[in-house]
């Protein structure tokens, strides 16, 4: 493990100073990312500047909710962008590369691709949080900043595991499946809102199929004061098992991978 972590700081390093040679163009790209963000972020001030709450939740709830899914999806994206550029490594060959170096599979892919420009969405998420966790109105107290973590480390492992079954899907079809997008670049803008304002069917959904309202929906219920129920505190943990079907649907796919000959 000690080793894994080593050479993993190896790989950020040299990406790190493969991005930073050009510092300009780097920067504009963060720039881009934070303002694509921003974008989002004012629909969200113009809608409340009509209506005073949706579905019950006030503006800094909102902000709220926008700040959890946004950091999660931004760090997911920059630690996880192996899994979600994985068509083109199948495509060039690179992947037949990687199955015969000593090391395992999952920590190559991840160590291909550090999008560290991502960090402008999470400079935003940031921001945010800076503007609603004092306008909330939340009491503070570890029960609360406790439910707050879990539904951010949370939400990094869902978006990832979301990237991974988009990777184990290009073993079957090489091109990836633009209908991915729809739970993760999706779940980001779904996310911008409480689940439940799309109605029964969707919160249903997101919570025992694609399970982004475990941790966004259920915990802020917890953390604004509309449930006493302390079991939605831990209800993000529940999240934690998505990791099952996309490590089962990894493996499948990896059985069946053939070499595009590239």
């Amino acid at each position: 493990m000690k080793d894994a972590f080593r050479l993993y700081g190896k790989y950020f390093s040299i990406h790190l100073r493969s991005q930073m040679e050009y510092k300009a163009s780097f920067l504009m790209m963060t720039l881009g990312q934070f303002l694509v963000s921003f974008s989002a972020l004012l629909t969200i001030r113009f809608m409340f500047l009509r209506f005073y709450e949706v579905d019950g939740f006030t503006y800094p709830e909102v902000l709220l909710c926008f700040a959890v899914v946004l950091m999660a999806f931004a760090l997911a994206e920059c630690f996880a962008r192996g899994f979600d550029t994985f068509a083109s490594m199948l495509g060039n060959g690179m992947f037949d590369r990687i199955l015969v170096r000593p090391r395992g599979l999952v920590f190559q892919v991840i160590a291909t691709k550090i999008e560290l420009s991502r960090l402008g969405r999470l400079l935003q998420a940031i921001l945010v949080f800076c503007i609603a966790l004092p306008e909330s109105g939340v009491s503070w107290t570890a029960d609360k900043i406790l439910t707050l973590v879990l539904m951010v480390v949370v939400g990094v492992v869902v978006f990832t595991c979301l990237f991974v079954v988009y990777a184990a899907l290009c073993f079957f079809t090489t091109e990836g499946l633009e209908i991915m997008n729809i739970f993760t670049d999706g779940g980001r803008e779904f996310g911008m809102y409480p689940f439940s304002i799309y109605g029964k069917e969707v919160l249903r959904f997101f919570t025992y199929c694609v399970p982004l309202a475990l941790f966004q929906y259920y915990p802020l219920l917890y953390m604004t004061g509309r449930s006493q129920n302390r079991f939605y505190m831990f209800v993000p943990l529940f999240g934690l098992l998505f990791v099952l079907p996309a490590v089962l649907l990894w493996q499948i796919g990896l059985r069946h991978y053939k070499s595009t000959g590239s």
